[in-house]
């Protein structure tokens, strides 16, 4: 069986959506981001299984410092047959 991310899914305060996004990027391999939903600035979060520790630190601080809210470790929707890419 092929290994899958874990998924995450997480609301972030639409005023801080780039620098949030812009801070995760600068962490190589930490996980995979997008928006999953525009209108309610729900994006979700492909986590390889040995960046979890690492993600979980990053996203604490933003929900700390109240960026990101509801952050959420859901099945991942890729192996859920009626889901779409």
């Amino acid at each position: 069986m092929k290994n899958y991310c874990l998924y995450y899914q997480a609301r972030v305060e639409p005023s801080t959506t780039w620098f949030f996004t812009g801070v995760l990027r600068s962490f190589e391999h930490l996980c995979f981001d997008r928006t999953l939903n525009v209108q309610e600035s729900i994006f979700e979060f492909f986590v390889p299984q040995e960046q979890e520790k690492y993600f979980i630190e990053v996203l604490e601080y933003f929900v700390k410092n109240k960026m990101v809210f509801d952050l959420t470790k859901l099945p991942n929707r890729l192996l859920l047959p009626d889901q779409t890419v």
